[in-house]
């Protein structure tokens, strides 16, 4: 096993890691505390290939593995953890599309996601139906040989109004996981509506909202897979969520460390700077062994993933389980190094802490994660 980056891999490092310093951690705070959704910076994104990361070239992706993508949102993290969780949304959209749409959807919908003149929001939950994935309730049924009707609302959608088409998993057949499939929904449809944009304790680079769908007529070649696919497809793209989302709060952990090694070497009190007191070492010593466990995790499963391993679904709930668990109290104990600093929105801890926490919520939260872990060990 390689714990070196390839040629290859440092150089997709470096690119991402540039264009998180120079136009991501800039605006980073102000995006923030303005809620502002950065269109035009992730359109610069997806100029250098990012908004279709593990996408086939033959329909205009960058053709990377998901261990180089692992490698991508950790520097986009280290800039702003927000927008990078929201490309890798919309790259979990533009997949489902390249690997599993028939070649007219693909033809349609994948050069303008690969360069973001359209922007995506995948459409799972809803307000009944959380962790319970298979008992969504959002229907839809066939009209003639031409359309869908489709009915009902998704809730804690990113992107929301901002987004021009939704990967929506809808209920075509009976109950449970084999009723369900997975149409795209474009923005202008009769019937599509939104909800407030919502007011969240972080990720506000991203505006969030419910998604309606009221006797939406949707055409039938707008499938994604065949009926009763859909959660087979939902459950796929989100094992390469939850690396991603693991690999973005690597990022912001990551982000935190720096500023606190930075800040414990300025700092000064009772005559030297507090680097010098072991507690403050210790601390540091810990945050980053725990990162670099942690690091290790994420690219496991992410070369899982590239290897089609049987195992890989569960190796991702770990890595995800572990590493947003893990990263979560690394910025909370950058927090702490900064003291009453660490506070204030002058400096980036409070936004670290505030985005990361909701990793342990979203992609299937962490008890989910310890369900499908516990079930894979027995086989299931």
């Amino acid at each position: 096993m390689n714990f070196e980056y390839n040629d290859e891999q440092m150089a997709i490092k470096e690119m991402a890691k540039n264009f998180a310093e120079t136009e991501l951690m800039p605006h980073a705070s102000e995006w923030d505390q303005n809620e502002i959704f950065p269109i035009q910076t992730l359109k610069k994104a997806a100029q250098l290939g990012l908004a279709a990361i593990y996408v086939s070239e033959d329909h205009g992706g960058s053709g990377l593995n998901r261990l180089d993508a692992a490698i991508i949102f950790e520097e986009l993290s280290r800039g702003c953890v927000s927008t990078a969780a929201y490309l890798s949304i919309h790259n979990m959209v533009t997949w489902m599309i390249d690997a599993h749409g028939s070649e007219s959807i693909k033809k349609k919908f994948i050069n303008k996601l690969s360069t973001m003149e359209i922007m995506s929001s995948y459409c799972l939950t809803e307000s009944g139906s959380g962790s319970d994935a298979a008992a969504l309730k959002t229907t839809a049924s066939k009209k003639g040989n031409s359309h869908y009707i489709l009915n009902g609302s998704k809730s804690f959608i990113s992107g929301g109004p901002t987004s021009d088409v939704f990967a929506v998993m809808c209920r075509t057949g009976g109950e449970g996981p084999g009723g369900v499939s997975c149409l795209l929904v474009e923005k202008g449809v009769e019937g599509l509506s939104f909800g407030k944009q919502e007011k969240k304790m972080g990720w506000n680079s991203q505006h969030t909202s419910m998604v309606n769908f009221d006797n939406c007529q949707i055409p039938l070649e707008n499938i994604v897979g065949n009926e009763g696919e859909g959660f087979k497809i939902a459950m796929q793209g989100l094992d390469g969520g939850r690396v991603n989302i693991a690999a973005c709060s690597l990022g912001g952990a990551r982000a935190a460390l720096e500023a606190s090694i930075s800040y414990s070497s300025e700092r000064k009190q009772f005559g030297k700077s507090i680097d010098q007191f072991q507690v403050t070492q210790f601390k540091l010593a810990d945050m980053a062994t725990e990162l670099e466990a942690s690091r290790l995790m994420v690219l496991r499963a992410a070369s899982s993933l590239d290897a089609k391993d049987p195992q890989a679904t569960k190796l991702c709930a770990m890595a995800k389980r572990f590493t947003t668990d893990i990263c979560s109290n690394i910025c909370d104990m950058g927090l702490q190094i900064h003291g009453g600093y660490g506070y204030l929105k002058d400096f980036p801890l409070e936004r670290l802490v505030r985005d990361l926490r909701v990793h342990q919520i979203l992609e299937g939260t962490n008890e989910i994660m310890r369900v499908i872990i516990s079930r894979k060990l027995k086989g299931n």
